[in-house]
């Protein structure tokens, strides 16, 4: 089946606001000035809704993002592998940056998609340390697992995931073009990997569970764009830290009122067992803090605030360096993609007191969640006011289909995470 676009209104048969026309020729997407990848992603959702497989993209007016905008919103996970697509003519570059963000930003929506039972936190790190190395001979990686991250003192991951039969993993990738192992680390990465949230103790309603394969979104963000980055060719070094491990319960799950002793003297009193994204965080921050990278990133799933403020349409950017932030907001609106920056501020910091420990894991009532809990987080970083970026990754998954997406991960943050790699200096 023929796909071509049009800048003028479907005939009257069809309606003059219609989306699509049809033809002997084939199928027409119409769009307005202004609006036209939000109408191609439209369009690819309701033609794979028609069980249209076999695609042809035809005419002038299909272009790099065009064709990406379609796929976009045509990639089902139930019926992705089914489509036959004849890409238009494209340069060489652009057919080449395509087929970079087929293969990687389609691997980061599967990762996500992927239930928990068949990712546990050990499949979690490996399947990204494989992926990753797959895509480059400049890819080395370590793990430490279950009782050794008790013995290295990674207390915040350990008794997180001890609740779990399934150990957690702190994964430690290291990416170094230049071949020289006393390379300065120029950019780190930190992804949140929870491969299932059940909420601990403080359990989640069913309705806000069924959705927690996605938890580990922040990891799959930083190893996708990383990916990216390496694909467009990013020839700085950079380390990766993925802290991975279940949210469960169990006789060996953390409780309410334990406290965790991190390696940098910081005690942190447990308030509420579902606010584990950031305990797990501070161990590879302070991982991260310690190769006295240049620029330090880091994405999680973090809380629900965030996604109150911002919906599933943006991810959350949260940082004390407004220069930082602007870098990577320019680069998302190269990219086509949504970012939405929420405050952060020196009070933040004084916002989840503790009567036993430095500081609580959950915030005080009627603060701000998504900026308290990157608060939280400022205390595992030496200099947390210059070069650090939080994503909170509201826009990682969809519990339910929209106009524009079908339910589950949508890989939104990719590209816009590579493109800051690439343009930092």
């Amino acid at each position: 089946m023929s796909i071509f676009l049009s800048n003028q209104p479907a005939g009257e048969l069809w309606g003059k606001s219609a989306l699509l026309s049809y033809s002997e020729q084939g199928i027409t997407i119409h769009y307005k000035k202004g609006h036209k990848l939000g109408a191609i992603q439209r369009a690819g959702r309701k033609i794979e809704s028609q069980g249209i497989y076999t695609l042809k993209f035809d005419g002038d007016d299909w272009d790099l993002e065009a064709n990406w905008h379609f796929w976009m919103g045509y990639r089902q996970p139930k019926t992705h592998q089914k489509a036959k697509i004849t890409w238009s003519k494209l340069s060489k570059a652009d057919q080449q940056e395509l087929q970079n963000r087929l293969k990687i930003v389609d691997w980061t929506r599967d990762l996500i998609n992927q239930p928990a039972e068949e990712q546990s936190p050990m499949q979690l790190a490996q399947g990204c340390a494989d992926f990753l190395s797959s895509l480059s001979p400049y890819v080395k990686y370590q793990f430490i697992v279950g009782d050794g991250l008790k013995s290295k003192n990674y207390m915040g991951l350990y008794t997180v995931g001890k609740g779990s039969v399934r150990p957690p993993v702190l994964l430690e990738l290291d990416y170094n073009p230049t071949q020289d192992p006393q390379a300065p680390i120029f950019t780190c990465l930190v992804g949140k990997g929870i491969t299932f949230d059940s909420g601990g103790y403080s359990l989640k309603p069913s309705s806000f569970m069924e959705s927690m394969r996605a938890d580990m979104g922040g990891a799959a963000l930083v190893s996708g764009g990383l990916a990216l980055a390496i694909a467009r060719g990013v020839q700085q070094r950079i380390k990766l830290y993925l802290c991975c491990a279940d949210n469960l319960v169990s006789g060996d799950a953390f409780k309410l009122g334990d406290i965790i002793r991190y390696r940098n003297n910081v005690s942190v009193e447990i308030e509420n067992t579902d606010a584990e994204g950031r305990l797990v965080l501070a161990d590879g921050l302070l991982c991260a803090d310690n190769d006295n990278p240049k620029y330090l990133i880091d994405c999680a799933t973090l809380t629900g605030a965030a996604k109150a403020a911002v919906g599933n349409d943006y991810h959350a950017l949260l940082s004390f360096d407004d220069s930082f932030a602007k870098q990577l907001l320019n680069g998302a609106d190269d990219e086509h993609e949504a970012f939405w920056q929420l405050p952060l501020a020196e009070f933040h910091r004084g916002q989840f007191p503790s009567s036993f420990a430095d500081i609580g894991n959950s915030g005080l009532p009627n603060t701000a969640g998504a900026s308290t809990a990157a608060a939280f987080l400022s205390y595992f970083i030496k200099d947390y006011k210059k070069n650090w970026l939080h994503v909170d990754c509201s826009a990682t998954f969809r519990k339910s289909a929209t106009a524009l997406w079908a339910t589950g991960a949508t890989g939104v943050g990719v590209r816009s995470l590579a493109n800051l790699l690439m343009r930092l200096k």
